[in-house]
Formats: structure tokens, sequence, C-alpha cells
């Protein structure tokens, strides 16, 4: 049976993720300044946008709705809870050492969203508006309980829609163009993982990496089958901690972290990785090809365009 579900826009970039993405098998681009990623793919032509490039897009669509917002009387705030370095995704594979160094497995960065989410200005201003003014800034924000959705289909042939009216949908026009076309792509490139990564967990030069890098964490004191089991136990402790346990807690993971990225860096576990992801994900039907290599198309147009709204994050 198809899945629908309405996602309401937000200042951040629209992807619908499922569960499986949670499996992050290969760890970001270098993020270099270069703009180029370690391993290109095969048949996609375009490449991926680097963790800041893509921080950049998400900040200069916040500031568009800002603006959109103050057209229509409202108050908006832009997120610049974290720094770019912060920002960073963690994938499966963090060969990153001087990011472990610094933030371990990144469990205060979460922390530090969470209380940002617990603090968010604009829920606060939405729910401290009149019933009236409240509805009209949700037709400011996204079009409202009338807009008409947009619907596509995802991959794994469920259904899902969101809104993109008001300064939600404007901020989407203005930096991808039809805001129909990018959510269709959008959908589609954000929901591949699953179509191959069962392969790529047993794919026998990536499970061949992952095997060295467990002899290599057993060497330092951490026997851990494989990074996920690592990184998950560093979360076994009790949700609230005292601040003597929080430091005792940081320490341990940060320990952990390093000998991660140290270990998966002598095995080129991250390489590896990259490659044999890319080596599937191009092995996807041609049209599912052709869909990122337009995603991707889309996003470095995107970039260009954010350039001209907003600063890099420091």
């Amino acid at each position: 049976m198809n899945r629908t579900a309405v996602l309401r826009g937000t200042a951040a970039r629209t992807a619908v993720v499922v569960a499986a993405t949670a499996l992050v098998l290969t760890s970001c681009a270098r993020d270099d300044g270069s703009g180029t990623p370690a391993v290109p793919t095969a048949r996609s032509h375009a490449r991926a946008l680097t963790p800041t490039e893509d921080l950049r897009i998400t900040d200069a669509e916040q500031r568009l709705i800002r603006r959109c917002m103050a057209r229509h009387g409202f108050r908006y705030w832009e997120d610049r809870t974290l720094t770019a370095r912060e920002s960073r995704p963690l994938g499966y594979v963090q060969d990153d050492l001087a990011w472990a160094r610094v933030h371990g497995y990144g469990s205060r960065i979460r922390a530090k969203e969470d209380r940002a989410r617990l603090h968010n200005p604009n829920i606060a201003y939405r729910a401290a508006l009149p019933a009236t003014r409240k509805a009209a800034y949700d037709t400011a924000m996204d079009g409202g309980h009338d807009a008409e959705p947009l619907r596509t289909r995802t991959p794994g042939g469920g259904t899902v829609a969101k809104r993109s009216g008001g300064c939600t949908g404007a901020a989407e026009e203005t930096l991808y163009g039809d805001p129909a076309t990018w959510f269709r792509l959008d959908t589609t490139a954000s929901n591949l993982r699953p179509l191959y990564v069962g392969r790529l967990l047993k794919d026998r030069r990536f499970t061949a990496a992952v095997d060295a890098w467990s002899r290599c964490m057993a060497r330092a004191g951490h026997p851990y089958p494989d990074p996920q089991a690592a990184r998950q136990a560093t979360r076994d402790h009790p949700a609230e901690q005292t601040q003597a346990e929080e430091a005792r807690s940081y320490a341990a993971e940060t320990r952990i972290a390093v000998a991660d990225a140290t270990c998966a860096r002598s095995v080129l576990l991250g390489p590896i990785g990259r490659e044999r992801e890319a080596y599937y994900l191009n092995r996807l039907p041609r049209a599912y090809v052709a869909t990122l290599d337009a995603y991707r198309q889309l996003r470095l147009t995107a970039l260009r365009r954010a350039e001209h709204i907003t600063p890099a994050r420091a």
C-alpha cells in the first residue's frame, strides 16, 4: 500500500529520508575547499556538493524565507546554531581524525541541536500569535491548509506530498526553478540508497575493509565488529547524566572515535566504501542515474545562486 506523507516546508532542504538512509555507508567527500569529491561516479557526470556547499544553500533558503516573511509582516529567525565544521554530516565511515579529536562522534553537537530545537524562536513566535494571525502566518510560510500540495513517487513505490506555497515555495523557486521538478528530483535522489544498500553491505571488498578495520580496532583495545557497533557503544549510558558523568562519557566517546578514524584511514575504509558505493549506484536503472545527475546539476545551480544571497557559514 502506498504511504503518503505531508511534509511542511521549512528552511531545511526537503528530503524524504527513509530508515535505510541512517546506514550512510561512506564518509562524506573531502571538504577541502576544492569542491571535488574523493571518488567520482562512473555514469553520473555532475559532482555532489561538499557539506559546506550544501549548508550554504540551506542558509540561503532561510535568508530568502526571512526576507519574504518580513514582507508579509512576520518575523522569521534563521538557524545558525552550528558552525560549518559542526554541521559536517557523520557517515558510517568516520575517517576525519581532526574532527574526531574535537567532536568525538558528535554527541555534544546533537545536544546543542536539541537545545536549539527546544527553544526554537519561530515555534514560540507562531504559538504566541492570535488565531487569525496564526492562519495568516501559515499561509505566508507555505500556503497554509488550502495550498495544493506537490506529489511525487519514491523509488520504492510510495507516494509523498508536501506544501510548496508561500515563502517556502518562493525560496525554492528562486534557488531551483520549478518547485515540482525540484521535489521530484530531490525525492528520488534522496531515496536511492535502499535500492543498493543490501548488495553494498555484502560486497567482498567492502566487507574485507570492515574486517581489517575491526582487527585494527581490536589491537587498539576497542574490539568492535564494525563502525556502527563502535559508535553505538558510546551511546550506551543513561540519557540523564551529571556533569561529571557526561565528561567521562565524552572522553570515552572521543577515544573510541579517534581510534575509529585512525583505523579507517589506515585500511582505506573511506575510499573503498566510496568506490564500492559508486559502483552499485551507477548500476541502478539508467533512469535513476539520469535523475541523480539532474538533481546534482540543479544543486550546483542552486549553489551559484546561493552565493549571491548569503556568505558561507563560519
